[in-house]
């Protein structure tokens, strides 16, 4: 489903033309489409109805309150990798028995948060993090649940930042090694397991990566249970693609279908950190130009986003799909640029896109995902507002910073206030 479509030669987000909010609220604002993240999430869910699963959707990806608390009223629980998202998730209203915590740095602090509001499970990254775990949840008289994080060695054929499942990253536990890691973990008295994870990547394009990591997991579950070791849940964690420019990643159908026959049979439930692809195509970003200018070189459309509001052209040379607010035939070829003080701040660079003039709006698109949630207050430049469309309404899930928000934490100290 794609929510953004022209109306009369003007985009719109389902039922509200974007300019709308523009004139209404400024420039620049992320909006998403409430139609296309439901959609998403049911395709997803349904998908693998032949089998008992649970969608976390990857809190990292899209952390806005907003736009949890829609997925969580689908059913959606969330795949968390700090306390921070675990606050957001809670705060959403998301149900605590469907969160799981990832990531390789717990500290203390968040462990007991987490144990605390009583979470589905930890996704344990090393045995440190383990008998800490263990620490932590006897002190609290509870017992914590755990599956361990099994690096497979599996190529997820992606980008090399965004690529977890070698030998090579800083995540999980070798397969080879972690079955005496399992078998350790169960006789600590303050943890209970239950599952295994893996993820190998994000963005991913192809299904055999995922039918191969699962392979593995299925391999290492079965020696567990001859040790009486039985994994309830299997957690394949997030990474299948999205399109951003020409890309063909596999379908819900498909990605359930390659796992269909290597878990037909198998008495778990399945666990899946969708976050890209349910948010990333149902988000934009929208700025206003607010020059032209040519050099002998190249033409530059400066717009009022930048690197700041969305990181990954500059961090990834990701590519986003450029379009005009006000449907125009007319195209240029240049770089889309920020008033940020960085060579690399650039949302398009030698592109062919519309040629929209100063005051126009462009749409940069697939951005629901890694987009608000990377932003920063670089250059001291106040983040945008955060824009729900359902319909023929928007709402504002986030206002626009004003500049006391910049240095509300801040203090001058005392020793410079005295006269």
């Amino acid at each position: 489903m794609n929510s953004f479509q022209y109306k009369d030669g003007e985009l719109f987000c389902e039922d509200v033309a974007l300019k709308k909010i523009a004139e209404e609220l400024g420039t620049p604002y992320y909006v998403y489409s409430a139609a296309d993240l439901r959609t998403q999430y049911h395709n997803f869910y349904n998908a693998f109805k032949q089998t008992d699963r649970l969608i976390c959707f990857a809190v990292k990806a899209c952390g806005n309150i907003g736009v949890l608390a829609l997925l969580g009223s689908q059913g959606c629980g969330a795949d968390i990798v700090s306390g921070g998202e675990l606050h957001r998730a809670l705060k959403a209203g998301i149900d605590n028995s469907k969160i799981v915590f990832a990531g390789v740095g717990k500290t203390e602090e968040e462990i007991k948060y987490a144990i605390s509001s009583n979470i589905l499970m930890f996704n344990v990254e090393s045995m440190q993090e383990l008998d800490l775990l263990n620490k932590c949840a006897l002190e609290l008289g509870k017992k914590a649940r755990i599956a361990i994080r099994v690096n497979p060695n599996v190529d997820a054929k992606t980008h090399p930042y965004i690529s977890t499942g070698l030998k090579n990253n800083k995540f999980g536990i070798p397969a080879e090694k972690v079955k005496d890691d399992y078998i350790y973990a169960s006789k600590l008295k303050g943890i209970d397991v239950v599952g295994m994870h893996c993820h190998i990547g994000s963005q991913l394009t192809e299904v055999s990566p995922f039918h191969d990591a699962a392979e593995i997991l299925l391999d290492i579950i079965k020696d567990l249970r001859k040790k009486k070791i039985n994994i309830k849940y299997l957690d394949l964690g997030g990474g299948l693609g999205i399109t951003y420019k020409d890309e063909k990643p596999p379908s819900h159908a498909e990605y359930a279908a390659s796992l269909a026959e290597i878990l037909k049979g198998e008495d778990m439930t399945l666990i899946f950190e969708p976050g890209r692809n349910l948010a990333g195509n149902a988000g934009a970003l929208i700025t206003k130009v607010l020059y032209t200018k040519d050099t002998d070189e190249k033409h530059f459309k400066i717009v009022d986003a930048a690197m700041n509001d969305l990181a990954r052209p500059s961090l990834y040379d990701s590519y986003h799909t450029v379009q005009s607010v006000d449907e125009t035939e007319k195209t240029v070829t240049g770089d889309m640029v920020g008033p940020i003080c960085e060579s690399g701040d650039f949302l398009a660079r030698d592109r062919k896109m519309p040629d929209v003039d100063i005051g126009g709006l462009y749409a940069i698109m697939s951005a629901g995902a890694y987009g608000m949630t990377m932003a920063s207050n670089y250059n001291s430049r106040p983040r945008v507002p955060e824009i729900l469309v359902d319909g023929e309404n928007y709402h504002i899930v986030r206002r626009r910073e004003i500049y006391s928000d910049l240095t509300g934490p801040e203090r001058v100290p005392e020793f410079l206030n005295k006269k």
